[in-house]
């Protein structure tokens, strides 16, 4: 279970565990570990922001929980849909997440979407409570990413950059899929560093959440939080997965799934925003925050 990451251009050599404790005999792992983690920050950041945007906190933590674990379900089906021919050999597989397997655009689909139905039995507004949840999100994310990281796992190709990573998993990794990997176009030395490039997403998604402070301060529609998030987050994942080794594939085609996927989040994100800004600049009491309304204030 140990495994060794260095970073020759900053002298680094690291000893990783990817088991985190064992109790009773049974080992828990750090990717688990830290995507809790994230969950529990998640959840504690939608509380504390619920008033903000109007929303009884006891009722949306409910829907927030109950779609955060549907969003965990929907990212393992949705990787494990794009890994068929690997896991139709030996179902049993499907239910083995200690070492990774987790996609996280079928979390955010899966999650809102189940938020939107869970809302709609609890009624609860979903576009309030889709706003404080891109934040939970986004910090999450940010530090569920280093779970990728105890793996050794979901890095990207060779880079001279002085903070590149290699070690006997990376270099294993990197000459077992040598040849795909240079179908795709990426020119790969095993024996070279590689970008980290958990980590820049990791970095990324914490940014994308202290600029959401910002922004759910200044927004001036509800759902405004929810495409910033999808937007800003797209907008990473487009460059970040270009780089990465272990992207999902669409069939032979060699378009990367996440990529076609940001792309489209993205361009959406961006006319959605628009269209609803001219909107209000035309009528600026069309979309009135859910905040400002009586429903709002009788709730809380």
């Amino acid at each position: 279970m140990v495994q060794t990451v260095t970073f020759p251009g900053l002298g680094w050599e690291l000893e990783l565990n990817r088991v985190a404790f064992s109790l009773f005999g049974m080992d828990f792992y750090w990717y688990g570990l830290l995507i809790a983690i994230g969950f529990i920050c998640a959840i504690t950041y939608a509380t504390r922001k619920a008033k903000t945007v109007g929303l009884n906190a006891d009722a949306m933590t409910d829907v927030v929980f109950g779609a955060t674990i549907i969003g965990v379900i929907g990212a393992r089906l949705y990787y494990v849909a794009f890994n068929w021919e690997y896991y139709s050999e030996d179902l049993t597989r499907i239910f083995d997440t200690r070492s990774g397997g987790l996609a996280i655009y079928g979390g955010i689909i899966f999650g809102f979407l189940a938020g939107w139905l869970l809302g709609k039995w609890k009624k609860v507004r979903f576009l309030p409570l889709a706003d404080v949840a891109s934040g939970g999100f986004l910090i999450a994310q940010s530090i569920g990413r280093w779970g990728n990281f105890m793996n050794v796992e979901a890095f990207g190709a060779n880079t001279a950059l002085p903070w590149g990573m290699g070690g006997p998993a990376v270099e294993s990794y990197l000459a077992e899929h040598q040849a795909e990997l240079e179908a795709l176009g990426m020119s790969i030395d095993p024996t070279m560093p590689v970008h980290p490039t958990f980590f820049y997403e990791s970095m990324w998604c914490l940014l994308g959440f202290l600029l959401m402070q910002w922004v759910i301060k200044h927004r001036k529609f509800d759902g405004e939080c929810f495409l910033f998030y999808i937007g800003w987050y797209g907008a990473g994942r487009m460059i970040i997965e270009g780089l990465r080794t272990d992207s999902l594939i669409i069939g032979s085609t060699g378009i990367r799934v996440s990529q076609l996927v940001a792309v489209c989040a993205v361009i959406a994100a961006v006319c959605i925003w628009l269209l609803v800004r001219k909107k209000l600049k035309k009528d600026p009491d069309s979309l009135p925050l859910y905040v400002t309304t009586e429903e709002s204030k009788q709730l809380l």
